[in-house]
C-alpha cells in the first residue's frame, strides 16, 4: 500500500491552524458586517465559458479544468473505454472540447459574483454590497506564499459610481490589517493612468503588453521589465517616456502633480488623477487618526486583470520581518456584468488572501496567544465520586460560558496533566476528595504555576482575569 498523501499545492489544516484561520476570517466578517455588507456563497465550480476569456492570456493557463464524469449509466467495460478516450483528449490537449471538459473549478471570487448579480438582477436592491470568503483554486507552481488551492475573501459593491465606495473599502482595508496588528503599505493607482502611459509611448493598443509587463517590477525590477517590453515591441523612445513616469518620486500630491504635468494632453489621465485625488479626499473623512498603514499612490501598480477600469489598490506587509507578496488587493469594474449581458452596472472591490495573511501573522507572532488551545480550561478526572463532582463543575463552567473540557478517563495524574501541557491550556482544575468534600476546586495557573483551592464564584472569577 503507497504511503498517503495529498495533491501538491493543498494542505491539511490541524484543530490550532483551524482556530487561527478562523480568527482572521471573523475579524474581517465583523468589519464588513459593520460597513453593512452582506453575505454570498458561489458554488466551488462554474461552467467553463463562464471563467475563460475574462483574467487575461496568464490567468486562462491557471483554470483549473474539471474532466467531464456522464458515466454512470454505461457498462463497467464501456466505462473504461471511455475515460481511455476522455484521457487520450486530454493528453492531446483538446482541452477546450466541450466533450471532455466543461466545467473548471473557480479562479477567484468577483466573476463568479459578476454572474450572480446577473441571474439575480431582478431579486437584488442596488448598489449591492456582498462579502465572500470561500476557497479557490489555481493551476499555479506552488511555493512559498503561492499555493494551488487557498481561500479569498472578497468585499465589492455594484451598481454604484461613487468613489465613496473606493474610500470606503481602503478604510476597510486599514481597519482590518490594524485590527490584525499586520502593518501594511497600501498602494493605490488608476487603470486610466496606465492607460495615459500607452498613449504617451504612442501606442495605445499596447496598453495591456505595457501593464503586463509593469506588474513585474516588484518581482524583475526595471531591467527586467525593460526586457519584457522590448519582446513585446514597445519603441526605445516609448520604453524611455514609461520610465520618466515611473520615476516620480515624493508624497501622494507630489506625484500626482508630476503626472498632471506629464499626461496634461490626455483627457484619459487626467480622468484618472482627478479620481484618485477625490478617493484620497474621501478617505482622509472618513478615516480613523489612529490607523497606521500608509497610502501610497504607485504609477507601477497594474493589477494584472483585465477588467479593471479606474482605481486599483493593492496591499503588501510593511514588515522588514516579512517576506511576502501582495495580501490584498483590488479595484474599479466598470463593465463586468456586461461579460454576461448585463450592461452599464459598475462595480468595485477588494479582496484579502487569507492564506497569505496567515503566514504574515505567524512570521510577526502577532496571533492572539489564547487561540492556542480551543476550550481555557481543562478538568481533571480522579474517577469514582470524584467523577460525577468533575462534571459537575463542568457544567458550572459551561453555564458560565467559559470553554472547557473534563479528561473523558480516570487516568493518571501524570497522563492528564501532560495532556493539558500539549493542548496548552491556561487553566486545570483539580476536583479531588478534599475539593469534593468542601465544596472547592483547586485551579492552577499554567502560566505562572501559581495553585490555589477556592469556591467555584472564585474560580470563575480567576479564569475570566
Amino acid at each position: 500500500m503507497s504511503k498517503p498523501s495529498i495533491p501538491q499545492g493543498t494542505r491539511d489544516f490541524s484543530p490550532e491552524v483551524v482556530r487561527k484561520r478562523q480568527y482572521i476570517l471573523n475579524t474581517l466578517r465583523n468589519i464588513f458586517e459593520c460597513y453593512g455588507f452582506q453575505p454570498l456563497e458561489t458554488p466551488a465550480m462554474e461552467n467553463l465559458t463562464t471563467l475563460t476569456g475574462k483574467y487575461g492570456e496568464e490567468g486562462d493557463r491557471l483554470i483549473f479544468k474539471i474532466l467531464n464524469n456522464g458515466l454512470h449509466d454505461i457498462t463497467a467495460e464501456d466505462k473504461k473505454q471511455k475515460l481511455q478516450d476522455e484521457w487520450t483528449k486530454v493528453t492531446s490537449k483538446a482541452y477546450s472540447s466541450p466533450v471532455v471538459t466543461e466545467r473548471a473549478l473557480r479562479y477567484d471570487l468577483t466573476i463568479p459574483f459578476a454572474r450572480y448579480v446577473v441571474m439575480n438582477q431582478n431579486e437584488l436592491a442596488f448598489p449591492f454590497r456582498r462579502y465572500q470568503m470561500q476557497p479557490v483554486w489555481r493551476a499555479d507552481r506552488p511555493q512559498k506564499g503561492r499555493y494551488r488551492e487557498f481561500w479569498q475573501c472578497d468585499a465589492d459593491v455594484v451598481g454604484s459610481t461613487s468613489l465613496i465606495n473606493e474610500a470606503e473599502l481602503l478604510c476597510i482595508y486599514q481597519k482590518a490589517f490594524n485590527e490584525l496588528t499586520i502593518p501594511v503599505k497600501i498602494k493605490l493607482n488608476s487603470r486610466k493612468l496606465l492607460a495615459a502611459i500607452a498613449e504617451l509611448c504612442g501606442a495605445p493598443e499596447q496598453m495591456m503588453n505595457i501593464t503586463i509587463a509593469l506588474d513585474k517590477l516588484d518581482k524583475v525590477g526595471w531591467t527586467g521589465v525593460v526586457k519584457e517590453l522590448q519582446e513585446r515591441g514597445i519603441s526605445e523612445d516609448g520604453i524611455f517616456k514609461i520610465e520618466q513616469v515611473i520615476k516620480v518620486t515624493g508624497d501622494n500630491n507630489t506625484k500626482l502633480a508630476a503626472f498632471a504635468d506629464m499626461m496634461q494632453h490626455s483627457a484619459t489621465g487626467i480622468g484618472g488623477i482627478n479620481e484618485i485625488s477625490k478617493t484620497l479626499a474621501y478617505y482622509r473623512t472618513l478615516a480613523d487618526a489612529q490607523w497606521t498603514g500608509v497610502i501610497e499612490v504607485d504609477i507601477s501598480l497594474a493589477r494584472g486583470l483585465n477588467y479593471y477600469t479606474g482605481v486599483i489598490v493593492e496591499v503588501v506587509c510593511n514588515s522588514e520581518k516579512v517576506e511576502m507578496g501582495s495580501i490584498g488587493g483590488g479595484g474599479r469594474y466598470d463593465d463586468l456584468t456586461g461579460l454576461f449581458g448585463l450592461k452599464g452596472l459598475s462595480g468595485v472591490g477588494v479582496s484579502f488572501g487569507i492564506d497569505r495573511i496567515y503566514d504574515v501573522l505567524e512570521q510577526l507572532e502577532a496571533f492572539p496567544q489564547q487561540l492556542a488551545s480551543g476550550a481555557d480550561v481543562l478538568v481533571l478526572n480522579f474517577g469514582g465520586e470524584n467523577e460525577n463532582y468533575a462534571l459537575s463543575v463542568l457544567r458550572q463552567l459551561r453555564d458560565a460560558g467559559i470553554a472547557a473540557e473534563v479528561y473523558p478517563d480516570a487516568a493518571k495524574f501524570d497522563k492528564q496533566m501532560k495532556y493539558a501541557n500539549k493542548r496548552k491550556f491556561t487553566y486545570v482544575l483539580l476536583p479531588g476528595d478534599e475539593e469534593r468534600e468542601k465544596g472547592l476546586i483547586s485551579v492552577k495557573n499554567f502560566v505562572t504555576g501559581v495553585q490555589q483551592m477556592v469556591s467555584m464564584a472564585e474560580a470563575m472569577t480567576l479564569i475570566r482575569g
